[in-house]
């Protein structure tokens, strides 16, 4: 009997060696790759039960990680907020209201950061119209039947520093570029509506923005490409300027083509258009709508406000599962603020990032070499290892409290998200569990897989500076995470 145990443990032992040489021929076939040439490739995979690396290449190498990196602030929000946290913004006004309803005094939406407020398309979340319905139905109850003071967008909660400091130029006017506000609304983007035609090289009209950016200057410089060319239209400009520059292309076509912009002042935004809901509402304004840091700069304060409406954003487990499923960089970098607001006590974002690199040491975690520039990873200057990501996600996993809302937030081979359509009708399908990212010449995949044992593996994969098509490393990562299944 006991030496059937001890063959079966050799047996085991024996398939668990061979198992583990095959994946490390196969990660060393990719660090060979022809597209690696010239590249960096960052690749480790642990065993979660013992944080042992079963194998790697250059697992020490800092990479840059694009949407991989959410994987930190998605985690760590949850354990230091609470998957029940919910974000509010709420309505009130200064100075009094009159016996016939005028209020002698300023009207003002006071955000705290929901990133999901009027979201279009968060299922989660009310859309915008429905949220004005409510506070336009608040107003009136009441008792308001006219407005004297301004209609103000307050974003004070936060920083002024909106986006990433390194973010690139041509991120910034284009909706994943919008950065998060103190009072974000429609999750700051608009939608552009061109009108195509069957000329190669014409420029498409602009027909429609939904919904209206007040002051809003388009400069369009769009051209048409071939005929399934795709979205290659980038718009340019910065938060607080109204002049936005649509070049790129889109291609030639008969119908209504749409990309998204990033609004240049949320707060501004927001209160535009509950202006224009409590007019169309019957409740009359007497002067206009306008960001609390804009009137500031004019020497105009408010006074002690009274609150009439408290409007709440669904869970943050939600939030998070919105997050890493459709990698939405105004989220993440939402819940970067916050922590640092709630931690520190100041919402810029470097104090978010503070709070992350000592939750990272405080848990005896790898930070040496780890430079975080933002939380969504839309950085290029962002640095991060393969270990950084592997370590944190091998010691999320023993985490009770975090771990299962943590999970069912990420895309599942062959199910959801970005790997949908990933490893159907494979020993991988659902098996699979990863945040990828990607930009120019970047592609990453950072999760767990259970493998044919049951045993939970936490990997990361980076690869910079490829040539070929994204689309070829993709695949070729994709060969690599199926043989950690097996």
């Amino acid at each position: 009997m006991r030496l059937l145990l001890l063959s079966s443990i050799l047996l085991i032992s024996l398939q668990s060696s061979f198992a583990q040489s095959t994946i490390q021929k196969k990660i060393d076939a990719l660090a060979t790759h022809t597209n690696l040439i010239h590249g960096q490739l960052s690749v480790a995979l642990m065993d979660v039960e013992n944080n042992r690396l079963i194998a790697g290449h250059r697992a020490d190498k800092t990479m840059i990680p694009a949407s991989s990196l959410k994987v930190l602030v998605t985690g760590i929000a949850l354990k230091k907020l609470g998957k029940d946290y919910r974000f509010k913004t709420e309505l009130t006004y200064d100075g009094t209201i009159t016996a016939d309803g005028v209020l002698q005094g300023n009207l003002i939406i006071r955000g705290y950061g929901d990133p999901t407020l009027g979201s279009h398309h968060f299922t989660q979340a009310e859309t915008h119209d429905i949220v004005l319905k409510k506070w336009t139905d608040a107003i009136r109850k009441a008792g308001i039947k006219k407005i004297e003071g301004y209609i103000i967008g307050d974003a004070s909660y936060f920083s002024t520093q909106v986006d990433g400091r390194t973010w690139l130029w041509e991120d910034l006017g284009n909706y994943y570029g919008a950065g998060a506000w103190g009072l974000n609304f429609h999750e700051n983007l608009y939608h552009l509506d061109l009108q195509q035609n069957g000329k190669l090289g014409a420029t498409p009209p602009v027909v429609n923005v939904r919904p209206t950016v007040p002051n809003l200057r388009l400069v369009n410089e769009l051209t048409q490409g071939k005929k399934g060319s795709g979205d290659n239209a980038y718009i340019f400009g910065s938060n607080y300027g109204y002049t936005r520059f649509i070049r790129g292309t889109i291609p030639v076509g008969s119908g209504t083509f749409s990309i998204k912009g990033s609004v240049p002042d949320p707060p501004f935004f927001a209160a535009f258009h509950l202006m224009q809901n409590l007019e169309k509402s019957g409740i009359a304004t007497s002067q206009r709508a306008a960001s609390l840091y804009q009137l500031e700069q004019e020497g105009i304060t408010i006074g002690k406000t009274t609150v009439i409406n408290t409007y709440f954003s669904p869970s943050l487990q939600k939030i998070v599962k919105e997050t890493n499923l459709k990698s939405v960089n105004l989220y993440c970098e939402a819940l970067l603020r916050l922590l640092g607001k709630t931690e520190k006590g100041d919402a810029h974002p470097s104090r978010g990032l503070e709070v992350i690199v000592e939750y990272l040491n405080n848990s005896g975690l790898p930070t040496a070499g780890l430079f975080l520039k933002d939380a969504s990873g839309l950085s290029p200057r962002n640095a991060v290892s393969a270990r950084h990501l592997t370590a944190y996600l091998a010691f999320l996993k023993k985490q009770n409290d975090v771990f299962p809302d943590f999970k069912a937030s990420l895309p599942v081979g062959g199910k959801s998200g970005s790997l949908k359509y990933l490893f159907r009708g494979t020993i991988a399908e659902n098996k699979v569990f990863a945040k990828s990212g990607g930009m120019d010449r970047v592609r990453s995949y950072s999760g767990y897989v259970q493998n044919r044992a049951g045993k939970w593996l936490a990997f990361s994969i980076i690869a910079n500076n490829f040539t070929g098509k994204s689309a070829i490393m993709r695949k070729e990562m994709e060969k690599l995470m199926l043989a950690f299944c097996q």
